[in-house]
Formats: C-alpha cells, structure tokens, sequence
C-alpha cells in the first residue's frame, strides 16, 4: 500500500497485494434475491482478495466472527447490517471495512458515493482508497451509544417511533408519519451548548446531529454531511418559522433541506442537548423516556472511528436503483 492525500484527508490507496479478506452476508437485505455469497466472494478474488464468507444468524455469531479478522471486512447488507458491524469494527485499526449496500435506503453507501448492484460495487474496489469513517458518541441518562447516520430529538424522533422500522421499511408510510408528525408536533425551548458554547433556543421543532448525508427511510436532512471529515452536522428546525409538511417534503425531494428558512445547518463537534423528558433515536432505534430520567445528552464525533473503503474518484457513483 502506498500513501496518498485526496481533497485534504490522509488515505492510503490499494495496490496489488490486497490479502485477507471476510464477507459478511445478509440473507434478508434487498438484493440477496439475485446476488449471493458465492458471487461475491469469486469477485473478490477475481480482484485479488484471499476471501472466505463467514456465516452469522445472530448478534452474538457477528460479534464473535469479526473478533478474530484481519484485513478487510466486506459487509453486504442494509444500513442496519453496516451498522451491526461497525460497533464490533470501531477503534479497530487493522481492520478496513468495506460496503456493499444491498438495503432499501442505503444511507451509508450512498454518502460515501458507494451505489449500484453488487458485483458492480466489487468490481469499483479494483482501485479503492481507504479513508476514515467519523462515528457519533452518544451519553445519555439511558447509558451510552453510537451511531453511523444520526442522532436527535424533536418531529423526527417522533416520526421514526411512528413510523415503526419494525412493520417493514416503505418510503411512502416514512412520508406520510413525516407529514403528519410535523404537522402537530410541538415546539421545544431547549438551551443547547454546542463546541461548549452556550447556544438557547426557542420552538425547536427538530434537533438532529447527523453524519451521514440521510437517516431513516433515506431521509435526506443534511445534503452537505461528510461522515470523513472529523465533524457531525446539526440540523434545526424552527417551528416559529415552520414552512408547512408540503415544503419540507418538497425539499427532501429536491435535496434542498438545509436551505429552508425555518432550517438552520451547522458544522461541529460536540453537542449538549437538555434532556426535559422527550424520545430521542439513535440511527434507527428509539430511546423512549422513562419515569425519573432527567439530565443532559451529550452527543459528540468520534472522528475517524473506522476504516473504510472508498472506490476511486472523490466523485465516483456507480449507475444502479
């Protein structure tokens, strides 16, 4: 390996002698229909790649299988098997993780640059870079998390628990608990602190720290995320200046979010959220409140957490659905 800077970020770039490699399969993911196992592991050793597919059916086979790995991880899957993976990768420097999205929303393939069918995926790996990959800290009176997408309180948390990811994954049922949670949803005066300043705020109707550009049923909230570049995006929605559901769907659909009026984008490292009793998500899962919880979420970067692998060209998006 040898290596390089591309647009300001340390990244080494693969050569010829790529070495141990382990795929990680979800049966269940979108395309598991038409690509298997077998297909993706010949590709990967068509490119050079010693591959073996280890087979996991619960938290507790992943969790042991990727104990033991070296070299690179090739997970197949939706966003919720990546982000399975990533909490045994994370910290882990001997280890590269590299994606091949086959979900429904593909929110961390996607930011990265990393799309189409999977053998196309493996086959962009033949000249890849390996550049960081920012996580999300989460402290909270429930205890301690991470996350790949998102974090935050307000409308959205409300429309992820309506939503309920558990009754099967539909982008049109994601918009419709989208119009109708926004549409109700009541305003929130929270003094936030953000990189340990003080930041009070009045009818915050949304609080989201994103690293990836989308989260949920690809709800893409923070267009200009970069989950490479050391820093999380937190997303404000005003309820004050509230632009109506018909907008903001609009918006989510032009990938103009962030230039709404009521919305307010910045860049930054850690963020203090008063905790006064409402749900928050991290990704997709919901920490509802409980009687007596009471405090502060804290919600930070973990920057460069993983390793990933990044097909060439800072632009580089392959052709598929």
């Amino acid at each position: 390996m040898t290596a390089d800077t591309m647009e300001g970020v340390e990244c080494t770039v693969l050569r010829a002698s790529l070495g141990e490699a382990t795929l990680i399969f979800n049966e269940q993911a979108g395309g598991s229909e038409t690509c298997q196992p077998q297909d993706l592991l010949g590709a990967l050793k068509a490119l050079g790649y010693a591959a073996q597919h280890l087979p996991t059916a619960s938290p507790e086979d992943l969790k042991r299988v990727l104990a033991g790995v070296k070299g690179t991880v090739f997970v197949a899957g939706g966003d919720g098997t990546m982000r399975a993976a990533a909490m045994e990768l994370a910290g882990r420097e001997d280890v590269i993780m590299g994606l091949i999205p086959m979900g429904t929303a593909n929110n961390i393939g996607r930011t990265l640059g990393v799309q189409g069918q999977p053998l196309e995926v493996v086959a962009g790996y033949a000249a890849a870079d390996v550049r960081p990959f920012d996580l999300g800290r989460v402290t909270g009176p429930w205890g301690e998390d991470l996350f790949l997408e998102a974090c935050g309180c307000g409308a959205f948390a409300d429309v992820l628990a309506e939503y309920n990811p558990d009754d099967g994954k539909s982008p049109v049922r994601a918009v419709q608990a989208l119009a109708s949670t926004l549409g109700t949803f009541a305003p929130m005066d929270l003094a936030l602190r953000v990189d340990d300043q003080p930041l009070p705020v009045q009818g915050l109707a949304v609080v989201e720290v994103m690293n990836t550009k989308a989260t949920g049923p690809r709800l893409r909230l923070a267009t200009h995320a970069d989950a490479t570049d050391g820093k999380l995006s937190l997303i404000r929605v005003n309820a004050d200046d509230r632009d109506g559901a018909l907008a903001y769907l609009s918006a989510l659909a032009r990938d103009d979010f962030e230039t709404l009026p009521s919305v307010q984008a910045d860049d930054v490292r850690r963020v203090q959220i008063p905790f006064v009793g409402q749900a928050f998500h991290v990704d997709g899962e919901v920490r509802a409140p409980e009687p007596g919880m009471a405090g502060t979420v804290t919600v930070e970067v973990w920057a460069g957490a993983l390793r990933v692998l990044v097909p060439r060209g800072p632009e580089r998006t392959v052709t598929g659905p």
